[in-house]
């Protein structure tokens, strides 16, 4: 027993460390891991960028003046309700990068090499989830920057708005987790791309993010108010101090702020839940 206890450093490691302590250090350093090959495919990085300020520029100059906000056709008034949806798609949008990512590593065989070492079998899609919300922190900083240049304002504080936008980033960590069950469910990183981008089409378009509620369909008005997203973009713009429409009397859109919070809980517990035990199954 002895010799082959020794023989087994990598059990003797996993016994001497607690199961938590273990999990969060090698969470880290497996997002230490990803976000020094981010920066070393700075393309990447550059192209998650121009694609929200695209979204920013064309929804506000294409449809800015023709949309009608609170009563008003003010161009100024619609970039202002604009700018909660756009960080909100944004954040939702990083997970399509989650998964192709993930779907990557699984492709290349590198489950295999992290099953050699004494490391938390969860730990390897934590850290990937950590590093790519470092890498929303950074496209949400620059395009709070490009909002301001086209005239978005805050009006209710910095406190609240940081709120806000922990908010979105909390909304767009317990997606990435959906992003992670995908890349884990699929064959190829392009699979993993096209299957993240076709949920989140419905999920972001069918809200409260582009245009009011009010103006859509009788039966799809529901469906838009209890979306998790138009929850956090309700919740944006309310402490953003964003001008928008009266909210219906539908619960998530009278509390947003909370609706927001339990919906990414809830996210974050089902689609971790699964995430990990798809990837316990893959590597066994």
């Amino acid at each position: 027993m002895s010799a082959v206890t020794d023989a087994d450093p990598g059990a003797r490691a996993r016994k001497q460390r607690g199961g938590l302590s273990q999990s969060v250090s090698d969470s880290l350093v497996i997002a230490k891991r990803n976000l020094i090959r981010m920066s070393r495919i700075p393309e990447v990085v550059l192209f998650g960028l121009i694609q929200p300020i695209m979204f920013v520029v064309l929804f506000s100059y294409v449809f800015g003046g023709s949309m009608m906000i609170g009563g008003s056709t003010n161009a100024s008034d619609y970039r202002n309700f604009l700018m909660a949806g756009i960080f909100a798609q944004t954040v939702t949008f990083a997970t399509a990068g989650a998964g192709a990512g993930i779907a990557d590593d699984m492709h290349k065989g590198l489950i295999d090499r992290f099953r050699s070492l004494p490391m938390a079998r969860g730990a390897v899609l934590t850290g990937r989830t950590l590093a790519d919300l470092v890498q929303t922190v950074v496209t949400v900083l620059v395009l709070a920057i490009v909002a301001v240049l086209v005239g978005w304002r805050i009006h209710e504080g910095i406190a609240k708005a940081l709120a806000a936008f922990g908010l979105l980033l909390f909304l767009g960590y317990a997606f990435s987790w959906i992003g992670a069950l995908i890349g884990l469910s699929v064959r190829t990183p392009e699979a993993a791309t096209s299957g993240g981008l076709i949920w989140l089409f419905p999920v972001t378009f069918i809200s409260n993010a582009f245009v009011p509620t009010e103006n859509m369909a009788g039966w799809l008005q529901p469906v838009a108010e209890w979306n998790p997203f138009s929850a956090t973009v309700q919740a944006c713009r309310e402490l953003f101090g964003n001008p928008g429409v009266s909210p219906s009397d539908a619960w998530p859109m009278q509390h947003p702020v909370w609706a927001s919070l339990i919906w990414s809980v809830v996210i974050i517990l089902v689609f971790r839940t699964l995430a990990v035990r798809k990837y316990r199954r893959a590597a066994s």
